[in-house]
């Protein structure tokens, strides 16, 4: 929830993208409903704006949909990428432990999600479709049978296998290990990805003989909304989560 909504503010729109409706709902209760089987179980961190004002809309929505337990993280200034925003609000809210870590965006709906059998076992796992197009998140299997990863990329089409934007470490200090890796060498990970991205953070976990696989689903279970285009879409869906 740290962008800029640039792009729907270009379109006209006023307000950031999360407190946009789609059929009498906010695109942020659409997007957090997809993990509603946790929301008694798990902590749930968000990570907002300042500038937007976000933090007593985050907190009235998260108490009208029941979460148990939740923390909100507000940001003064812009950061290098996604992964530097998830690294600010784990140490915000001192949680650089052995607990698991599952990060995913505020545009993309994923209705009744459940941790996949996939992920046991497992340092890490993606969750992708597929899909045409270089703008992607992709990963690389090990062999066409194969679940496991070898290789992760940004905006570099190594296969038709897209991440959703879904993204889980086993440990969330590994996390906060590899971004700030990523970090400390800044200029040559900027150079190849441009910002810090969390995907082609798993090679480095990858290097370090982590198991990292990925979990596979239809291009229809990914209910996107990150560009005004794709949000009207929904729009004319009437998407109900």
């Amino acid at each position: 929830m740290a962008g800029n909504s640039s792009r729907f503010f270009k379109a006209g729109y006023t307000r950031p993208k999360y407190e946009l409706q789609i059929g009498g709902r906010t695109l942020f209760e659409l997007t957090v409903r997809s993990f509603e089987a946790y929301f008694e179980l798990e902590t749930f961190l968000f990570i907002v704006r300042h500038d937007f004002a976000a933090q007593p809309f985050v907190d009235m929505m998260c108490r009208r949909m029941g979460i148990a337990r939740y923390h909100i993280v507000e940001l003064a200034q812009t950061t290098r990428g996604q992964a530097e925003t998830v690294l600010i609000g784990i140490e915000h809210v001192d949680a650089a432990s052995d607990e698991r870590l599952l990060v995913f965006n505020i545009d993309t709906i994923r209705p009744g999600y459940r941790l996949p059998d996939e992920a046991a076992g497992a340092d890490g796992y993606l969750e992708v479709f597929r899909a045409e197009g270089n703008h992607w998140s992709f990963v690389r299997p090990a062999s066409p049978q194969s679940r496991e990863v070898i290789e992760t990329t940004e905006k570099e089409r190594i296969s038709d296998l897209c991440c959703t934007g879904l993204y889980y470490f086993a440990s969330a200090s590994e996390f906060v290990s590899v971004c700030k890796e990523a970090m400390a060498d800044y200029g040559e990970y900027e150079q190849q990805w441009r910002e810090l991205y969390i995907a082609p953070m798993y090679n480095t976990l990858i290097a370090r003989a982590r198991r990292i696989v990925y979990h596979e689903v239809s291009a229809s279970e990914v209910l996107l909304a990150g560009t005004a285009e794709e949000f009207s879409a929904l729009i004319e869906q009437q998407v109900q989560a």
